[in-house]
């Protein structure tokens, strides 16, 4: 049967891999003695598991963590960090290539060495693994189990011949790619954002299914390496969840890197190609678009689309805890339905996102251990789209407010009006900022720049803060930055309040001046 991953005699197991290794799933490691019970036994070692166990280490508790593939979880293994190493030398090649509009060349015979790109990423993300690292959690005091569990009663869960009785628990073990159910795919093979960072080769033909976040952000990157890249999605625009303006922004920078989008497109099936000696020779995607029926060859497939819990295995029922296909089911502050076990990360969050686990890993901690009384609702979540531009987002969209019934007024700066962006030659994109009507408030925004996701903070802080557009237009940004249309949105807000009749006061304080 064709394999989901790549071969692992192709994957790239060198000195970085293996430092990886190492870190995350040390081959001696030996699980500890459990001795009592513990104060917090956390389940699952990604970004929620591993600031929920650090923190109550931090202040005192007795703290068992339980791992059961490799500790950093997605983020580190096969999400945000090797993604964005890639990202990163995506943005390199570009530039080169777009190195002729600043005055330099000779850089138009320039190629990308992708090996030596994910060279580079294995490496970074080694060295970034001993943050995480087994050895690391078990000098804060944490007693650290690498293996598979399974909860045995409301109060106790078994690793090997371990039993680890608890008062709390905290249930933090993540997502992993949802399959899609198109005839064929499996049997031909595909890659998801877990394995394409193990590939050797670059792909001459790729076919991204899905056009979220992760397949923008790797289409676009794949296509600046080189790659034939075709990015097909069955909604009708990329981005679906973004405003149209700002997908299409994305969308136009995209297609300038030469990736080809299909959007209202539908998958029937997917067959593998041969030669006439029999060998593999590629895929056929089989796909209905705009009434007509089309083939598509490729060499590799990647599939984003779709998040799966991870729940199998763990004895949930055991333990009294619902879940359904979305995950495990939790209140606002985080209690499962076992009041002594909650729930953090993906495997419970609408927003599968790191800073995300981050912020439910602090509210567990707080209420859990001391009784607090943190609640999910109170959080305020920026989020990113790294592509190039990127597209980042906070609060309410316009048709939320609409939607709740809430009345706003819109402020919009094209960053065609930034100097900074002018002279940097990244003038795509625009700020967008929602108020609630007659006020300074702030329920949303959207921004599209080349650096956003660094960017959203300013705004994420002004709705936290309440500053509001006024505390924006008060603050001074260092002249020339991209940061600056912050301001200009919160100066755009103060001439609304300059009425007619403060216009005429104005010129009357001002005659009597004279």
């Amino acid at each position: 049967m064709a394999q989901t991953t790549p071969d692992i005699s192709a994957r790239a197991i060198d000195e970085h891999e293996e430092a990886l290794l190492d870190h995350v799933r040390p081959s001696a490691w030996e699980n500890p003695a459990p001795t009592g019970r513990y104060d917090l036994l956390v389940i699952g070692a990604g970004p929620a598991g591993l600031i929920t166990a650090s923190g109550a280490a931090g202040l005192g508790a007795r703290v068992a963590l339980v791992e059961k593939h490799r500790m950093g979880g997605d983020c580190l293994n096969v999400g945000c960090v090797p993604s964005k190493a890639l990202i990163a030398c995506a943005r390199a090649a570009a530039g080169v290539r777009r190195a002729h509009e600043f005055g330099v060349v000779g850089a138009e015979d320039a190629r990308v060495d992708f090996p030596a790109v994910m060279r580079r990423m294995r490496k970074l993300r080694a060295g970034l693994a001993r943050h995480d690292s087994a050895l690391r959690y078990r000098e804060m005091g944490i007693d650290v189990f690498l293996g598979a569990g399974t909860f045995v009663d409301r109060q106790t869960f078994q690793i090997g011949d371990r039993s680890l009785h608890f008062r709390k628990a905290c249930i933090a073990t993540g997502a992993r790619a949802a399959e899609l159910p198109i005839p064929g795919l499996k049997e031909a093979g595909y890659l998801t954002n877990e394995t394409v960072f193990s590939l050797t080769e670059l792909p001459r033909r790729l076919a991204v299914i899905g056009a979220g976040p992760i397949g923008c952000e790797l289409a676009q990157a794949f296509a600046r390496f080189g790659s034939e890249v075709m990015l097909i999605e069955a909604m009708p625009q990329i981005l679906i969840r973004e405003d149209r303006d700002a997908a299409q922004i994305v969308q136009r920078a995209l297609e300038r890197d030469g990736v080809k989008i299909v959007v209202g497109c539908k998958i029937s099936n997917v067959g593998c190609r041969m030669t006439v000696e029999g060998r593999p020779e590629g895929k056929t995607i089989v796909a209905e678009h705009g009434g007509a029926r089309q083939e598509i060859a490729v060499d590799q497939i990647l599939v984003g689309v779709g998040r799966a819990p991870n729940v199998e295995g763990l004895g949930l029922e055991a333990a009294g805890v619902e879940f359904d296909r979305t995950g495990i089911k939790v209140d606002d502050r985080l209690r499962t339905t076992n009041r002594s076990i909650f729930a953090a990360g993906d495997i419970s969050s609408p927003y599968k996102f790191t800073h995300v686990a981050d912020a439910e890993a602090r509210i567990v901690i707080a209420n859990a251990l001391f009784r607090g009384r943190g609640r999910r609702s109170a959080l305020t979540v920026p989020w990113c789209t790294y592509t190039d531009p990127e597209l980042a987002h906070v609060g309410l969209y316009a048709k939320d407010a609409e939607e709740r019934g809430i009345k706003v007024d819109t402020f919009t700066v094209e960053m065609s009006t930034n100097d900074r962006a002018i002279l940097d030659g990244e003038v795509d994109g625009f700020l967008k900022v929602h108020v609630r009507k007659g006020t300074d408030r702030i329920v949303g925004a959207t921004l599209v720049a080349a650096r956003a996701g660094d960017m959203i903070s300013e705004l994420t802080l002004a709705m936290t803060s309440g500053a509001g557009l006024k505390g924006l237009s008060g603050t001074i940004h260092p002249y020339p930055t991209q940061s600056a249309v912050c301001g200009r949105a919160g100066d755009a807000y103060s001439r609304t309040r300059l009425t007619p009749l403060a216009r005429r006061a104005l010129r009357f304080l001002l005659w009597l001046g004279r």
